[in-house]
């Protein structure tokens, strides 16, 4: 499995995907892109389309979770979190991959 979600990660989604009116059938799409302080930032998102060829789908905790297997190499061990606190809130990202992390843990270098 690419990634993983915690329960509290999960929760989040759903409670986000309920708030917003998203269909039960909307997945969560999760990916890097090239950019940051240190090379690749991870991208979230809702989506309802599913392809195959170029994407992986797995359940996490009953959220459909749909990685493209490109971002697949750079994601495979990832567990992603949710993290609240009274200054701050929302996904953390433990990738096994990155070499190096910016200090926010929106970037990696892989």
């Amino acid at each position: 499995m690419a990634v993983k979600l915690t329960e509290r990660a999960a929760e989040e989604v759903k409670r986000f995907r309920q708030e917003n009116n998203f269909d039960e059938s909307t997945s969560l799409r999760i990916g890097v892109a090239g950019g940051g302080c240190s090379g690749f930032n991870y991208t979230l998102g809702f989506d309802d389309k599913f392809d195959e060829k170029a994407d992986s789908k797995y359940d996490c905790h009953g959220v459909a979770v749909i990685v493209d297997k490109k971002s697949a190499l750079y994601l495979d061990g990832t567990t992603v979190d949710w993290y609240s606190s009274l200054e701050k809130q929302g996904f953390t990202f433990e990738n096994p991959n990155a070499v190096k992390s910016c200090g926010c843990g929106s970037s990696f270098q892989a």
